[in-house]
């Protein structure tokens, strides 16, 4: 059996009144090693990060990186991070999500994850939100569950923006310095 090395397994797009924007599941794989992740799970899982976010909001800035929000066994972690505009972006990694592509890489499983090695995903996942701020046909207000009052949908349905986050999470991996 080869050597496992850290993968995405979800990234969440939570929105700044706790409403989940987009979540977005990655499969384990590897040979013998292929699961589909269960949304309603990784739902609760995101969700349950969010009293993080609250104790630790006095002490932090906006547009900052909270590190570790919890480990939730020895192979799954919630790594997350603040927007300016009260946006947060929650990463799940799988600690055993891939077959390592070097030994090297495999020795990450064991030693875990650096503060540094999840802060290019989380900074392209930040341009990718940028960009669809910037998208004039796309209005924040319409996600915001005291402004609809029920009608329409909160979720976010920008293919491009879907796309960009399918590639930050199928194409990090520890040690890169851009996704």
């Amino acid at each position: 059996m080869g050597a496992r090395s850290p993968s995405i397994a979800a990234i969440g797009i939570i929105g700044r009144h706790n409403n989940p924007l987009h979540i977005a599941l990655f499969p384990a794989t590897g040979e013998g090693h292929e699961q589909q992740r269960d949304k309603l799970e990784y739902s609760f899982m995101l969700n349950s990060s969010l009293d993080i976010f609250e104790a630790r909001m006095p002490s932090k800035t906006v547009g900052h990186d909270f590190g570790l929000l919890h480990a939730l066994d020895e192979r799954l972690a919630l790594y997350g991070w603040l927007t300016n505009t009260g946006v947060k972006l929650v990463i799940v990694v799988d600690m055993e999500g891939r077959t390592a592509p070097t030994p090297e890489a495999g020795k990450t499983a064991i030693l875990g994850l650096r503060n540094s090695d999840l802060a290019p995903a989380f900074q392209a996942l930040q341009t990718a939100y940028i960009g669809l701020l910037r998208n004039p046909f796309y209005i924040p207000d319409e996600h915001d569950p005291s402004a609809t009052k029920g009608s329409g949908s909160l979720a976010i349905t920008s293919t491009r923006f879907i796309n960009e986050v399918d590639r930050i999470g199928k194409t990090w991996h520890s040690g890169m310095a851009v996704v």
